[in-house]
Parts: C-alpha cells; structure tokens; sequence
C-alpha cells in the first residue's frame, strides 16, 4: 500500500454492528471494502451485494487480500479471527469488548506491538461529540452517575450486561477520571439469559470521586445518559440525543452566587462513523487510534472486577 493507494478493507462479521461498519467505511474516500466475510453465506452474500464488494466465508480467506480489517464477530471470536492478521501486520478495529479474557487480549496487544501494526478497540462512545465537547468542561469530578438502560437485544448473548453495554461508561469514565479505581460494590441479575442481564455498580477513586452505574438490557424505556458533579458544576450528557448541559455557581464581588449555564451546541454526528475515520487515518499512517488496544484493556480489567464482585455476592 501506497500513501496514494485506497486503503484495502474487510469487514468482517456481517451482523447487527458489522452492517454499520461496512456501510460506513463504503462511503469514506481512500477506502475500498473489498471482502464482507461472514460464516453465513447469505449474509455474506447479501453485505458484498450492499457494498459493491466480494463475499468471503472465513476470515483466512483474506488475510493476505486487505491492509485492514474490522472485526464485528461474537466476543468469544475476536481472538481466532483478528490475532492472524495483526501477526501479519493488517490493521484491525476490533468490536468491543476487546476479547473474551485478560489473556486473550494481551495476546492481541502484544501481536500488534511486535508487528508495529494498529490495533483499534469499538468503544463508540468515545467518539460521541457530546462526550468530546463535556471532556473540555472536566476539572475534577467528584460524582458521576449513569444511566444505560435498554431492551433485551438480539445480539452479544455471549456476554453478560457488564462487557455488553456498561463497558462503553467504564470506558469513558477511565479516560476522564485521572485515578485509580479504589474500592468497588456491584449486584447483578440474571432475569431473561444465563448471564448477568441488570446491574448496579459503586466505584470509588483513589482521588475521592464516585461513580454510580446501573446497566440494563431488559428495560422497557432506552436510557442513555451521564451525569458529573464538581466543584461548583454539573454537566450532563444523553448520549443518544448527543445534548450536552452544562451549568456552573458563579460568584461576583458583592452579589449572591448565581447558577449559569444550559445547553452547549454539539454538532450532531454519527459516533461510529468518527470511529471509523479515526481507526482509517490511524491505519494508513501505522500509528494507534484514539482507543487503542490497552484502553480496551484497561475497560476490560475494571469490568471483570466488577464481574467477580458481583458473583461474589451471589455466593
């Protein structure tokens, strides 16, 4: 590949987020999608047809026809299907969250550091330009609370509440929360599947901030929303609506303190399609994205400690 060279791509897993990926990264320019591979021929078929590419029914079949790949399969996948080619230098965007262990994922990491290639983690939230807009307004929080609620999907079964819709808040808090996770108290339920499908989490910081999660994939009413609390401020964030509030105490010399603020303009745009770009920019210069493979990581450990709290409860 040439710097004048289209960026060779193939999107792998052809489902509910992989449909997404191949429609977007069809419509950057300085790419070509030029394999949709999915074990399902059908839907194999069917995403080639939609993007003007070629159908492949396993991975292998590619590894040496594309610079990069997205990888949108089962978690349990990840590691079978993207070690491949980051040993052989391919890019790979990696759904979240970035493998099904600790183990695996430093598999990743370490294939993708010994072969200088980059490694991209699907933690879409990061790109939510409310969520970029609110990391300009943080100081110190102090307390967050959050809000992920949907209903019972019919995807990521393989995975319990915590690494399948709680991670993305894990993620963000991580990187605007500059401390280490201290203590944490969790429970979870197990209501529709096997696995943990509701759950509430307490973290305290080393810094004295705490974080108040709930997580849900069986609610009636879609959820989505983050609030922070600091020194004289609040800001607030529905991540579907990408609306951001921000209100502050203002002090002046001889008056009462007034509260001021309200609703910051964002720009309206779609989170995964500013993943994507970033994840293509990152791969054509060989340098990391934004979130990276030990980002992913990191949201990782915090969320199977969460996991072992929560089953140690349950003991």
């Amino acid at each position: 590949m040439t710097d004048a060279a289209p960026l060779r791509i193939g999107v792998i897993g052809y489902g509910h987020v992989g449909r997404h990926h191949a429609r977007i990264l069809s419509e950057l320019s300085d790419v070509e999608v030029q394999w949709i591979v999915d074990i399902d021929r059908a839907r194999a078929d069917e995403g080639a047809a939609a993007v003007g590419a070629r159908a492949a029914y396993s991975a292998q079949d590619i590894l040496w026809e594309v610079d990069a790949v997205s990888v949108a399969v089962p978690t349990q996948a990840h590691l079978e299907v993207a070690l491949p080619f980051l040993q052989h230098g391919v890019a790979a965007l990696i759904e979240k969250p970035l493998a099904a262990s600790l183990t695996e994922a430093d598999q990743l990491i370490a294939a993708a550091a010994s072969t200088s290639t980059t490694l991209g983690v699907g933690h879409t939230e990061r790109f939510n330009p409310a969520v970029t807009a609110a990391a300009e307004l943080m100081t110190e929080p102090r307390f967050i609370e959050v809000h992920r609620l949907g209903a019972f999907p019919e995807r990521s079964l393989d995975i319990d509440v915590v690494f399948d819709v709680m991670i993305h808040d894990l993620d963000v808090i991580l990187s605007l929360v500059k401390s280490d996770v201290a203590s944490i108290e969790a429970v979870g339920v197990a209501v529709l599947t096997d696995r943990i499908d509701i759950a509430n989490v307490r973290l305290r910081f080393a810094s004295g901030c705490i974080a108040n999660l709930t997580a849900s994939r069986i609610s009636r009413d879609r959820v989505r929303k983050i609030r922070w609390f600091q020194h004289d401020a609040y800001v607030s964030i529905d991540y579907a609506e990408q609306e951001l509030e921000h209100w502050r105490l203002v002090r002046r010399n001889g008056q009462p303190p007034a509260i001021e603020g309200g609703k910051i303009d964002v720009p309206r745009q779609e989170p995964l399609r500013i993943e994507l770009m970033n994840f293509v920019e990152a791969a054509r210069a060989r340098r990391q994205p934004i979130v990276d493979g030990p980002a992913g990581r990191r949201a990782m450990v915090l969320a199977h400690r969460i996991a072992e709290e929560i089953d140690a409860g349950q003991k």
